[in-house]
């Protein structure tokens, strides 16, 4: 993040979405003033809260993506969530607390992942270790005093000592084992069952996911979940070397690290945010969207949310809405949550040039997909420009004509043009297909001009 400037961010972002240049400073001039925050002097550090943003725009634009990928860049703790799925207090629902507890979920589950991964060498070694164990036992060592069956107690002899197990032997076993030849052994190994019970219970915040884990209430009242399983070296190596980094991972120091991180970094993408502002009325659900607006209050402006983690605080978190806002304006948010989200950018809606570059552009363009796609069944798919300008031109009319999706569109024409082959791509002898404008044109013509067929087929 030290080297990663606003414009390095704005040209990242470019390889991935076309256009958009206003929101795409925004974000990136926000996450760049979380890293100025955390060089200021520290009597002031606190005091500098982020500037919220409202992204404005149809579906399709890259309201999520721009996010997404701002987040990715500066590897930052992101959570995505439809504002339309909370209630207020007091409603069935979720509250709106629960969106900062997934966060830290699945921070803590990333920050795992990661420190399994680095653990891997240490695990594999010890997996090694118990797969010789199980491969070459060691004697059972005999207790107390050997009783013949013609002696009595009095002459009874004391056991004699376990015979060792040659070492030579040992690392003969472990050199097999690294060259693969003992992979094809069957092999009996004992697997813990380290999946948690998820429970529901009722709080004071409604009906929550809570996760408790009846073993971990219990502590160890109850006997581990272990059974014995018979399998190949080979997965036998790999359940082994799962459970080795589980047990290296220090789940106390990941869930430090998990909450400093999103409380310093954390960004929460509010996805639907004009759903919970209501017209003027106030019957029916607008009440209950207004109180949305004033659960979500606290939290913008920063509490402590209450975790089985621990308390986080929200301060510092960034959150980002997103809407279309087509019958109603920012301004028709309460007052208090309006200030909360200084900042509002208005994406543009995409037309057939913006099209026709999302098609061909971005490192993850469209037609690179499917022509990745085909070329695991051996087949090159060549797409002639008039044929791309042609693809852009119909989403365009199709986006005027009936609802307006956007670059979603394009996902639609794509798999309507290419139904055929991809369908018949196993049995095709010509293994070179070009796409041109005829083509585009015989294969969506009649549904562009058919407003019935295109409104449900398109």
């Amino acid at each position: 993040m030290d080297q990663l400037k606003p414009a390095d961010m704005v040209r990242k972002l470019d390889k991935y979405i076309i256009g958009q240049n206003p929101a795409k400073r925004s974000v990136a001039i926000a996450l760049r003033n979380r890293w100025r925050r955390q060089h200021v002097r520290e009597d002031l550090r606190d005091e500098i809260a982020p500037k919220n943003i409202i992204l404005i725009g149809p579906t399709g634009v890259g309201k999520t993506e721009i996010a997404r990928r701002i987040s990715l860049l500066a590897d930052s703790p992101f959570y995505k969530v439809e504002a339309s799925k909370f209630t207020e207090v007091g409603y069935v629902g979720r509250d709106v607390e629960s969106m900062v507890r997934d966060l830290l979920e699945l921070t803590i589950n990333q920050l795992k992942t990661r420190a399994q991964e680095d653990a891997q060498p240490k695990a594999r070694e010890l997996a090694e270790e118990r797969l010789l164990d199980i491969l070459l036992p060691k004697p059972a060592t005999p207790r107390g005093f050997q009783l013949r069956a013609a002696e009595s107690p009095e002459n009874a002899k004391p056991a004699e000592a376990p015979q060792e197990i040659p070492s030579n032997t040992r690392e003969k076993l472990r050199r097999m084992l690294k060259e693969g030849k003992l992979d094809e052994r069957d092999v009996e190994v004992t697997v813990t069952d380290r999946s948690k019970p998820m429970v529901e219970i009722f709080s004071n915040t409604g009906m929550e996911e809570m996760g408790f884990n009846f073993k971990d209430m219990l502590g160890g009242l109850l006997p581990k979940n272990a059974k014995k399983r018979k399998m190949k070296v080979h997965e036998a190596r790999e359940i082994l070397t799962q459970e080795e980094a589980q047990s290296l991972v220090d789940m106390d120091n990941v869930v430090k690290q998990a909450i400093g991180k999103v409380e310093q970094s954390g960004i929460i993408f509010l996805d639907e945010i004009d759903k919970i502002v209501g017209s003027d009325g106030r019957q029916g659900p607008d009440v209950s969207r207004e109180g949305v607006q004033r659960d979500l209050l606290p939290i913008v402006e920063g509490s402590s949310v209450n975790t089985k983690y621990g308390p986080v605080k929200t301060d510092h978190i960034l959150f980002i809405g997103a809407g279309a806002f087509h019958t109603i304006k920012p301004s028709d948010m309460i007052p208090e949550l309006q200030g909360r989200f200084p900042i509002r950018v208005e994406l543009s809606s995409l037309g057939k040039d913006e099209f026709y570059r999302i098609l061909k552009e971005p490192r993850n363009a469209l037609l690179l997909q499917y022509q990745a796609m085909l070329e695991t069944e051996g087949i090159t798919l060549v797409f002639k420009d008039d044929a791309v300008e042609t693809i852009a031109a119909i989403a365009e009319e199709v986006n005027a004509r009936t609802e307006n999706i956007g670059a979603r569109r394009l996902h639609t024409l794509m798999e309507r043009l290419l139904e055929d082959i991809l369908f018949d791509a196993p049995d095709i002898d010509d293994k070179t297909i070009r796409i041109d404008r005829e083509y585009v044109l015989s294969r969506l013509q009649s549904l562009k001009d058919d407003e019935d067929l295109s409104r449900y087929i398109l």
